[in-house]
């Protein structure tokens, strides 16, 4: 998600003044509205949805990577193993879990 600075950058007086419009367009575009005053940037507005999303996908990417590290490290185990940790069972007659 990219800012695209012709259209996502708003004063933050633009903010004060009209608040709603500033708001609607994150949600509407789901990019991040660059705030700025006398200086280039002193905050960024995203939606909630969009922040959520962000959240859950950074988590996601983070347990991706971890579990590749992981693997290269020789630290994974076998599925009956993991089953068996958990509690879980594990066999021909049993349903997959």
């Amino acid at each position: 998600m990219s800012i695209k600075f012709s259209e996502d950058v708003a004063l933050l007086a633009d903010l004060k003044v009209n608040p709603g419009r500033v708001v609607k367009h994150a949600a509407v575009t789901h990019r991040r509205v660059l705030l700025t005053s006398q200086r280039p940037g002193v905050a960024v507005m995203q939606s909630v949805a969009d922040y959520e999303q962000a959240a859950e996908e950074h988590a996601f990417m983070r347990a991706v990577v971890g579990g590749l590290a992981d693997l290269n490290t020789s630290r994974e185990v076998s599925l009956a193993e993991a089953k068996a940790r958990f509690g879980l069972a594990y066999g021909r007659d049993c349903r997959q879990v």
